[in-house]
């Protein structure tokens, strides 16, 4: 049997967790809290609030809010500056993947200097990071529970990946009221982004018994709790939501992803386009791609999607992606990848970037980029 490390921070999940982020802060030591946030999360009071859990326990606090939806590499300096100006000693961010890969990576280079190109890939963070404590406003992206980040070299207009045990946070704060004031679009958006970490998860080459439930699990509670949720916006479905990202952030963290992710860094580090508008267009052509090569577990998967087994493996896995294209296509959003790329003459880069991303390094089947172009154009 192979030796398997699953890493995952301590969490804090439900409702109303929200009150104890200070409390988790002064565990660690903390005193000056640098808070990453951004202006959605100020609009809806959530920043309002955290200031005033923070204030309640006596802590300091220096805000940061200068951030895009991918975060850049300079963003990331200019907060590591004012971290270490600041004489702050603990990292906290609410808010989406951004502003929690953003904060991972001022704490990166705010405790072992240079920048943060200098850590892409794999294993290259020396040095201990300071104390972070992370609450997710959104279910899906898992930069709360997981080993990654993702930051935006916008010289090379590309997306990083920055992995590293240190990037796991020391707490998670999952509390679901936090997705009851996020727009319609982006639950859709950041669910399907969970629904792809746990499906890469599970076909991944390094997927494992501890990694396969968690991916099962969150794929299941996507499919049927999201349009649950857009119906109804309702606690219990959106607490659902909010257990499925946890889940499928603690597979990804640990068994990585695959092609989709590696083509997906590729465009929105190339077109900066939104992570979440990229998962329902790929996705179904990269579990076309990897069938092959793993038929009985897309077939698992494809039970889950049409609730039963066909006569064969490959005949329930084939149903299922098209089932899964149907339930996306409900979701009135983009499927085909016309629709975010206006030019097809840039698709040949965009695929000899993904070459070179970490993730494709673990997808079952080996893609090179006349494969890649095959799966472009077949969702163009």
């Amino acid at each position: 049997m192979d030796v398997r490390k699953f890493s995952i921070p301590e969490i804090l999940f439900g409702q109303g967790s929200l009150q104890y982020a200070a409390l988790c802060a002064y565990r660690m030591g903390g005193e000056r809290v640098f808070l990453v946030s951004d202006t959605g999360l100020e609009k809806a009071g959530w920043v309002d609030r955290v200031f005033s859990i923070l204030r309640k326990e006596g802590l300091t606090w220096t805000y940061f809010n200068e951030i895009n939806s991918n975060p850049r590499d300079y963003q990331v300096s200019e907060g590591a500056k004012r971290y270490l100006v600041e004489g702050c000693d603990v990292v906290m961010a609410i808010g989406g993947g951004s502003p929690m890969d953003a904060a991972k990576g001022i704490a990166t280079v705010a405790s072992n200097g240079g920048e943060v190109n200098d850590y892409e890939g794999a294993n290259r963070i020396e040095r201990p990071l300071p104390p972070m404590v992370f609450m997710p406003s959104t279910a899906g992206s898992g930069a709360d529970i997981s080993q990654f980040a993702i930051i935006t070299d916008t010289r090379r207009k590309v997306k990083m990946s920055i992995i590293s045990r240190t990037l796991v946070p020391n707490i998670s704060i999952t509390d679901p009221l936090l997705l009851t004031t996020k727009p319609t679009e982006l639950v859709i958006s950041s669910a399907i982004d969970a629904l792809s970490h746990a499906i890469e998860a599970y076909v991944s080459t390094i997927a494992s018994t501890l990694t396969e439930i968690q991916s099962l699990k969150a794929i299941d509670l996507i499919l049927n709790y999201l349009p649950i949720a857009i119906q109804d916006r309702s606690m219990d479905s959106m607490e659902k939501l909010s257990s499925a990202g946890t889940f499928a952030g603690m597979a990804f963290s640990n068994a990585s992803l695959g092609l989709d992710h590696a083509l997906a860094h590729s465009l929105g580090g190339k077109l900066d386009v939104a992570h979440g508008l990229i998962h329902p267009v790929l996705l179904p052509s990269v579990m076309r791609f990897n069938l092959p090569s793993c038929v009985e577990k897309m077939a698992n998967i494809g039970e889950i999607i049409i609730g039963r087994r066909r006569s064969g493996a490959e005949a329930t896995a084939q149903e299922g992606i098209e089932r899964l294209e149907a339930f996306f296509a409900d979701f009135n959003i983009s499927t085909r990848l016309r629709d975010i790329v206006s030019d097809c003459d840039v698709l040949p880069k965009i695929c000899e970037m993904a070459l070179h991303d970490t993730c494709l390094v673990t997808n079952p089947r080996e893609a090179d980029v006349d494969a890649m172009l095959d799966i472009c154009k077949a969702c163009w």
